[in-house]
């Protein structure tokens, strides 16, 4: 049996090598999860959206559908692009609905990336996306961050190096390791520079909602001025992953492309959640949910920063989330979270290492924690752990 060279560059993710060091051991505290925490579905109302729309019209939710997606949940979708997301003339001509945004980071590839071209990434990036786009054969370079964001003399001497850039993948709202969202001068200082390339710009935005600290800040898509932007967003993090809803919003050729390429992957998005979430965001304060989240996590966040602060050895620094779902840590550049994570893990304690988040070669000193799937208690206990195996190393 021959397979294609795609399959070669097909990389197993760090995350599922972490969790292979620590299946069956069920006592663990894990901060290596991606995941919301299942305890915050809002599983009641579902279960009521879930009845109202099987007596009204189940029959359909278990039919084909059309590859954009359910007609109303696209209305809603378009309604939120405008008034929450800021983009005063997104219209139905701008939606395509996905199976969730892993889904649109595929199809961006298949739609962008010819042998050769060049994938930009904030350097650590989203391993899934680096995955995603691999196959098709793209190079990567990255671009340094700091905590404002995307360093911008970077990525106008990236983006002057790579004349065969044809994507640039950045995550402006609390990022995907690291947990950083980048400040409002920052977004504008990076479309204005973009904008004087022949470049996309995939801005996926799975965490934007999960803001417990300061103002929302404008999308890129809202201030791009040449149908620049692909954004993709998502209902995972704010009502449940399992139900896979996504959307693409970009310019209505993109979004008519994605359509297309849609229809040759898998037809279409399942009825059945679709009409479930459409159903639940008519009959609920979906906004309410969203808020008691946002209360849930911050608290979260807070104690792990607070247990850093009393437990870690000083020398290693660490970023303070205003949202999402994330935090970073980086220790003393003479050591490997990876090689450190096999004592944690014997104490009891898992992490990311963060080396795997880098498109190229990573940092080995680094690590990214997930606060959202523990509680308080495992936060305080998982943190003096972690701390006193650090003070073995440093």
């Amino acid at each position: 049996m021959v397979f294609s060279i795609r399959m070669s560059r097909i990389k197993e993710s760090g995350i599922r090598a972490v969790q292979k060091r620590i299946v069956g051991k069920s006592d663990i505290i894990s901060f290596a999860a991606g995941l919301p925490d299942p305890n915050l579905y809002p599983m009641e109302d579902l279960r009521k959206a879930t009845e109202e729309m099987f007596d009204k019209e189940g029959q359909k939710a278990f039919s084909y559908g059309l590859t954009k997606g359910y007609e109303p949940l696209i209305q809603l979708l378009v309604k939120r692009m405008i008034e929450k997301e800021g983009v005063k003339d997104c219209t139905r001509d701008n939606i395509c609905i996905l199976s969730g945004s892993q889904q649109g980071l595929g199809l961006a590839g298949l739609m962008f990336i010819d042998e050769g071209d060049v994938v930009i990434t904030e350097n650590p990036s989203y391993l899934g996306a680096i995955n995603a786009f691999r196959p098709y054969g793209a190079e990567f370079a990255g671009v340094d961050t700091d905590d404002d964001g995307i360093v911008i003399e970077d990525l106008e001497k990236v983006l002057k190096e790579n004349p065969r850039a044809k994507l640039l993948y950045v995550i402006p709202n609390f990022q995907n390791p690291t947990g950083k969202a980048w400040t409002l001068e920052r977004r504008k200082r990076f479309m204005e520079v973009v904008s004087k390339y022949d470049v996309v710009v995939l801005e996926d935005n799975p965490y934007g909602e999960i803001r417990f600290r300061n103002e929302p800040l404008p999308d890129l898509i809202s201030l791009d001025k040449k149908a620049q932007v692909v954004y993709l967003g998502s209902l995972s993090k704010v009502l449940s992953p399992g139900m896979r809803i996504a959307w693409v919003c970009a310019s209505p050729e993109v979004a008519k492309m994605v359509e297309a390429l849609k229809e040759t992957n898998d037809l279409q998005s399942p009825e059945l959640t679709q009409m479930v979430a459409t159903y639940y965001m008519n009959m609920f304060d979906m906004e309410a949910h969203i808020k008691h989240i946002q209360q849930t996590y911050k608290k979260r966040a807070d104690l792990m920063v607070k247990m850093i602060e009393e437990h870690f050895p000083k020398e290693i620094k660490f970023t303070r989330p205003e949202g999402g779902m994330f935090l970073w840590l980086e220790l003393p550049k003479e050591l490997d979270s990876d090689k450190i994570l096999d004592d944690a893990v014997e104490a009891g304690v898992a992490y990311i290492p963060g080396e795997s988040f880098f498109a190229h070669e990573g940092i080995k000193n680094t690590i990214r924690m997930n606060f959202t799937l523990v509680t308080e208690e495992q936060i305080e206990k998982g943190i003096k752990i972690l701390g006193d195996v650090f003070k073995k190393y440093i």
